[in-house]
């Protein structure tokens, strides 16, 4: 499988191109993550944050270009080739949460490694090593959680099987302001800690400022931004 990964991008986008019907998302679009570095998609509802996340996950085939994630080629990659990259090398925080509210968290955490063939014991130590780390109590529902605790159990589930490329769906979009705070601070902690890579798409420039580089959509193709307190 081909990639166009250079040392140290975990993400590399060329030239995508995506459209519904008659409208145009991404024309040439660009966007490389490094390892380490967290960056930042904003723009209006509508503009495609969420479609490129779900080119960069492989569950839309764009008309044009090509995405690198960890070393693989994702327009190449199909059935269980790309299933199978995709639980190894990417992890994913949706706004709200997205936990199986009858699983606890524990095992909403350890489903992820099962799922990639992790051994049980070490993928239930693992979400409890990982659990404890980001201040998640043990409950025996996740639907026992506040909100809060809930996106930071989410925010676990997409660390356990130690991906090098870390998205983010507006993850603070329904929390409040304190726990927005939080969330965020810890989420975008993870690059650092861990040498993966962060990619949130969001509209809220309170968590742009988390950024090392803030991207905005312009007419279908990503430019360089400024965070809160600058002009986008």
């Amino acid at each position: 499988m081909g990639s166009s990964l250079e040392a140290g991008e975990v993400l590399d986008v060329r030239g995508l191109s995506y459209s519904i019907g008659s409208r145009q998302l991404f024309h040439g679009l660009d966007l490389e993550v490094g390892s380490g570095e967290s960056v930042v998609v904003m723009g209006p509802s509508g503009s495609g944050k969420s479609t490129l996340l779900s080119c960069v996950l492989g569950l839309v085939r764009p008309d044009a270009g090509t995405v690198a994630v960890a070393g693989a080629e994702m327009t190449l990659l199909k059935g269980r080739a790309l299933a199978k990259h995709r639980r190894r090398s990417i992890g994913m925080v949706f706004q709200f949460g997205e936990l199986l509210p009858e699983l606890s968290p524990a095992d909403n955490v350890a489903l992820a490694a099962l799922l990639s063939g992790v051994p049980r014991r070490q993928a239930y130590q693992t979400a409890h090593d990982l659990l404890t780390e980001l201040g998640v109590p043990s409950v025996d529902r996740a639907d026992r959680l506040s909100g809060g605790e809930r996106q930071r159990a989410a925010v676990a589930r997409s660390l356990i099987n130690a991906p090098e490329l870390l998205l983010a769906d507006e993850p603070t979009g329904a929390l409040d302001e304190t726990t927005r705070d939080r969330v965020a601070d810890l989420l975008f902690a993870q690059p650092r800690a861990r040498g993966c890579g962060l990619l949130v798409v969001t509209h809220d420039m309170r968590i742009a400022d988390r950024a090392d580089r803030v991207l905005q959509f312009r007419d279908g193709v990503l430019v360089a931004g400024a965070a809160a307190g600058g002009v986008l």
